[in-house]
């Protein structure tokens, strides 16, 4: 079994580009925090490439940039290549399945006025959702339109 689950902060923006069939594929660096301090008493992290394709690398694109945190779940992969001298590379990444959003490191750090100058946030993480209209003690259906008749007589099945 090859599955990765990672949450941590994108050390960059990410680079979006698209390959010759024109699929849309995102990278970015996840610095990852260590479960444990070194000797000298500071937490150390690990710097992890990350590839998204498709749909979801545009949305890492449009939605995430340096300092916003993500859960990334996906699978580890290593791939080689020869660069342009002759030499043989090697690289570790992870393909990302799933790329949760988080937070924003401005909504997280608990200071927003250190930030003003960063312009808006794709999300507002710290605002509670607008529950207009969300009464779950009434119908959640009341006001929808007109209703539908089911049948399972139009099943395959």
């Amino acid at each position: 079994m090859n599955k990765v689950f990672l949450i941590g902060r994108l050390t960059r923006d990410p680079e979006l580009r698209y390959t010759g069939s024109n699929t849309p594929v995102a990278s970015f660096t996840l610095a990852v925090n260590r479960n444990f301090t070194n000797q000298a008493g500071e937490r150390e992290a690990d710097f992890i490439n990350i590839v998204v394709w498709r749909k979801q690398a545009e949305n890492v694109k449009n939605y995430i940039q340096q300092g916003s945190q993500v859960a990334v779940d996906g699978r580890l992969q290593t791939r080689s290549y020869d660069d342009k001298d002759g030499n043989r590379r090697y690289v570790t990444e992870v393909v990302a399945d799933n790329v949760e959003f988080l937070g924003t490191k401005a909504s997280n750090s608990g200071n927003s006025s250190d930030n003003s100058n960063e312009g808006p946030t794709p999300y507002d993480f710290d605002k509670a959702p607008d529950t207009k209209g969300t009464d779950v003690d009434s119908n959640p259906f009341a006001d929808f339109g007109s209703s539908i008749e089911i049948s399972d007589d139009e099943l395959p099945f």
